[in-house]
């Protein structure tokens, strides 16, 4: 995005980082950098599109938790003025830590910049928060460092809001724990396809998302949300390989209870929200058992529902 030009009662103050997920930590890097700037100032939160570890080692990256498009609308609406994204192929990888932040600050002349203590940048990540204060001496620009932000789990653990905690925790189906470092439902968006149609001939027609964007959790069936034209309903949603009718390839699809669309009916947008882990995608006996048990499933995804919504 374009920054705005700064006026001279005001101090533009940047946060850098990927931001992949916009979990509660960088929810509080935002809000500090707010802080700074009072309200005469600006707000930038400084990203990289596409991430960089997918420049550095593509075979080895992690999936997203958030696409480009998402990740902006939740730092905007964490308490950023804009979303400045830089793209890792143009170089930028290969500048030292002097470099990059003198490259940034024509671009962008920050007044001060807000990060964690464990901040890292330059080449080959060669620059910290103690590198940056340095160059800020010398520059003319504040350098802020925050802890982090850690989050008490029911199980009585006590752990920081990271990207990669988050990752974990929905590799392994705590969809619960992962909204409680996100501040919010892990969600993944993508447009309904057609199917194999099987759903609607067992009672319970699903959505069927074709390559959905943000990361999905491991297989098997959760309670949550599908948000359609801004309406958020009730939703069982089943991640896996349909073990039931033999091996097919990994799908996300989706029960929306209380919305109706026609048979022939693709090409929507759904955004999927995961609030809690049902049960394993598991192989039954036949379609009259796997359609005895989703019965059980959507009501126990409407009891949730009508919880929530009486909490």
């Amino acid at each position: 995005m374009s920054i705005r030009p700064i006026g001279r009662a005001g101090m533009l103050v940047a946060t850098i980082g990927n931001f992949d997920g916009v979990h509660l930590g960088h929810q509080a890097l935002v809000a500090a950098a707010r802080r700074e700037a009072g309200a005469a100032g600006r707000t930038v939160a400084v990203t990289f599109e596409p991430l960089p570890a997918t420049v550095l080692r593509p075979a080895d990256a992690p999936p997203r938790l958030t696409d480009a498009r998402t990740r902006e609308r939740l730092l905007l609406e964490a308490g950023c003025d804009e979303v400045h994204a830089i793209d890792p192929r143009q170089g930028v990888l290969g500048e030292d830590p002097d470099a990059f932040i003198a490259s940034l600050r024509r671009t962008l002349p920050f007044g001060a910049v807000v990060e964690g203590t464990d901040f890292r940048f330059g080449r080959g990540r060669s620059g910290d928060i103690g590198t940056l204060r340095a160059l800020g001496a010398r520059g003319g620009f504040r350098a802020i460092a925050i802890d982090d932000v850690d989050v008490d789990l029911p199980d009585g653990g006590r752990v920081a809001a990271r990207s990669s905690l988050v990752r974990w925790m929905l590799a392994v189906g705590r969809v619960a724990d992962a909204a409680r470092l996100l501040g919010r439902a892990h969600a993944v968006r993508g447009t309904v396809e057609r199917g194999d149609r099987r759903g609607r001939t067992l009672g319970f027609p699903t959505a069927n998302v074709g390559v959905p964007s943000g990361m999905l959790p491991r297989d098997g069936v959760y309670a949550g949300r599908a948000v359609v034209d801004g309406r958020a309903h009730p939703a069982a949603i089943s991640i896996g390989t349909k073990p039931t009718f033999g091996r097919s390839a990994r799908t996300c699809e989706a029960h929306v209870i209380g919305l109706s669309r026609g048979a022939d009916d693709y090409g929507w947008e759904v955004e999927l929200r995961f609030d809690a882990w049902i049960r394993g995608q598991w192989r039954f006996p036949g379609p009259e058992a796997l359609a005895a048990r989703l019965r059980e499933d959507v009501a126990e995804c409407t009891s949730r529902a009508r919880a929530a919504a009486v909490a």
